[in-house]
């Protein structure tokens, strides 16, 4: 029988979605209340939805550099 997605196994809405996710996963770990068995859960989720941001980031710096072609530049800092 295949596994059934529960919410801490299902792909995040959105890049917003999956950050709000994460914040809540970060305060949860680190406020040391978590038994161990879900701690491990929980270090596993936060490592999926912070793969899932670095490449939709990835994703979006990719096209970003398409449309801006030969423009494409650092930022420069306002002084």
């Amino acid at each position: 029988m295949p596994k059934k997605n529960t919410p801490e196994t299902q792909p995040p809405l959105s890049y917003e979605a999956a950050v709000a996710e994460l914040e809540s996963l970060t305060e949860m770990l680190e406020s040391g209340q978590l038994p161990l068995d879900q701690l491990l859960v929980h270090y596993q989720r936060g490592a999926e939805l912070l793969t899932y941001c670095r490449a939709q980031l990835d994703a979006i710096e990719a096209q970003v550099k398409v449309m801006e072609g030969d423009q494409a530049k650092a930022w420069e800092r306002e002084a």
